[in-house]
């Protein structure tokens, strides 16, 4: 349950699951205790829900001491972000803790090195597509310059702006037709992790801020294929019957 507790006294849960490689973690305040790694094939709610439990034993914390749950939002994987975030809300609602969800590229663009001013972070959108969202350093913390959108990897590629650093999931669609004057942040630090999504939700805690597990939703722009597949085959059976109704006029 929430209470007004000192950063050193806070118990918070850490769910990463937007990318190929999913985290979960317990952290006292600012420091991150054991990390456990959930590959792609393993990120499902049955063995999300295991590895909490094997974490919270082992500190011997019950699952309803935990003060809040830090979510990554996405965009990224659709089922991983989905098991991430239901698997936030369920907990919030069996014990009242509190949820804070992180917009996964902000947890991304806090890990481009010290020397950078600008980085733009992608993320793959699937048919040759990326999102993308640019962000500047103001001397204090990375603060987004743009809206996240959905771009044409080619159309990226033509208005990327010399000196502007690239980081993010997306890197691997386009990394050796990235031109040599833009950085390109290293691999390790390109993939969101759970020590970035704990430093942003600790700094959203210090402010007060909550997010209503009721409203706490994924983050990505398009559907999935398997909703777009979905939608055009209804699409193909109602041209298909409106044909029908008009043969037989």
């Amino acid at each position: 349950m929430e209470f007004m507790a000192t950063d050193n006294e806070l118990r918070l849960l850490v769910l990463e699951t937007s990318g190929r490689v999913g985290y979960v973690a317990l952290a006292s305040g600012a420091e991150l205790g054991e990390v456990r790694r959930m590959d792609e094939s393993r990120r499902h709610a049955r063995d999300l829900a295991p590895a909490v439990a094997e974490l919270c034993a082992a500190r011997a914390w019950k699952p309803r001491e935990l003060n809040g749950v830090i979510v990554s939002l996405g965009p990224g994987s659709y089922t991983g972000l989905r098991v991430g975030i239901i698997s936030a809300k369920a907990l919030a609602y069996a014990t009242g803790c509190a949820v804070l969800g992180i917009e996964t590229f902000a947890a991304i663009a806090r890990q481009t090195p010290v020397e950078a001013e600008r980085v733009e972070v992608l993320a793959d959108a699937q048919q040759k597509k990326v999102y993308v969202q640019r962000w500047r350093h103001d001397g204090m913390e990375w603060r987004a310059e743009s809206a996240m959108a959905i771009q044409p990897i080619v159309d990226w590629l033509a208005n990327l702006e010399p000196g502007t650093w690239v980081s993010g999931p997306g890197v691997r669609l386009c990394e050796t037709s990235i031109p040599t004057a833009n950085p390109v942040v290293p691999q390790m630090q390109r993939e969101p992790l759970p020590e970035s999504l704990l430093r942003i939700g600790l700094e959203r805690w210090r402010r007060g801020e909550r997010d209503d597990p009721l409203k706490i939703e994924p983050l990505y722009l398009r559907p999935s294929n398997a909703e777009e597949n979905w939608d055009r085959l209804g699409l193909d059976r109602g041209a298909r019957k409106q044909g029908d109704k008009e043969n037989a006029l």
